[in-house]
């Protein structure tokens, strides 16, 4: 696969940034996915065969025909841009994002949903014939992405163990377009504990969390890279069932029915069942800015159906 850095040129380098520094953002909040990202800007697959190939075989090559060789054949400038713009995200603007959900909770929501809807579409396009077992694969990735985001957290003891299965999971959703790095580990009680080891720098903590990330991305990248290559439009089918059915989790209206205290000792929100606008302003008394969201959501799926538009006419 041709890298899109190649194609694109020096201004490639800048573009390929500013996805990392959105797929950062999108990671940081529980419920949106930086694959999903990934996908709607266009760089999905090559982003998982470029981290399948950083294997033993990739290994081999640096001992055998040197570092330049090397950075070739696991497309290190394409991995290395995104991971800066997904690194800096996290540093900088995923705060804004953390803020904006604290602030302005429905508004954030709003803005998403209509973004992950419209990438439902964006996605489904490509599945050229939808014979039965690709309508039934896209309907069971609904199905069972709605069922993840309908479950519970729970709290289990952080052990060192824990942690380290904790980042091979939560790495798997987070590449998956539709599932959410964050809200699984929310789901496994460990949001608040990996959290808190990024701002106390608990160097031990987040060394075990990105061991269970590497083992986890190294391994579930080469069964998507397969899949892609030998099942390609079934794939595709349930990634966008993936996306339909974590459209649960994003819905802007959600009464709080039980909270949990975080890092700082503050009440947030543990458990929410969706609602409609009106009973939102019923329950809780607050405005449900539904003109605005809407608004926005409209905004969100436009936004993706550019990025789709420009990346179909960059293939051609």
């Amino acid at each position: 696969m041709e890298s899109t850095l190649q194609q694109a040129g020096p201004s490639g380098y800048l573009r390929l940034f500013l996805k990392g520094v959105m797929m950062g953002a999108a990671d940081a909040v529980p419920g949106v996915s930086g694959g999903t990202v990934a996908f709607i800007t266009g760089i999905y697959e090559e982003l998982i065969h470029s981290i399948r190939r950083c294997d033993p075989i990739a290994l081999k090559v640096l001992f055998t025909q040197g570092v330049k060789a090397f950075w070739q054949h696991i497309n290190g400038n394409f991995l290395l841009t995104l991971l800066l713009g997904i690194g800096s995200s996290l540093a900088s603007l995923a705060h804004i994002v953390l803020y904006l959900l604290d602030t302005h909770p429905v508004l954030l929501w709003a803005f998403f949903f209509g973004l992950i809807l419209a990438s439902v579409w964006s996605v489904v396009r490509h599945v050229g014939d939808w014979r039965m077992d690709r309508t039934l694969i896209f309907f069971f990735g609904a199905v069972f992405a709605y069922l993840i985001t309908s479950l519970s957290p729970t709290s289990i003891e952080a052990t060192p163990m824990f942690i380290v299965i904790s980042g091979m999971i939560a790495i798997c959703a987070m590449i998956l377009p539709g599932i959410s790095g964050s809200f699984i580990l929310l789901l496994l009680g460990m949001y608040s504990t990996i959290l808190s080891a990024v701002k106390a720098l608990e160097l031990v903590t987040l060394g075990l969390f990105v061991f269970g990330c590497v083992l986890g991305l190294l391994s579930f990248s080469r069964v998507l890279s397969w899949a892609f290559e030998r099942y390609r439009e079934l794939t595709l089918a349930l990634l966008g069932g993936f996306l339909l059915g974590s459209l649960n989790k994003v819905w802007p209206w959600k009464y709080t029915l039980s909270y949990t205290l975080n890092s700082k000792g503050e009440q947030v929100p543990l458990v929410q069942q969706n609602i409609t606008p009106s009973a939102y302003l019923d329950l809780t008394g607050v405005d449900p800015q539904t003109l605005v969201s809407v608004v926005l959501a409209i905004i969100g799926a436009l936004l993706v159906l550019a990025l789709d538009r420009q990346n179909s006419g960059a293939r051609r």
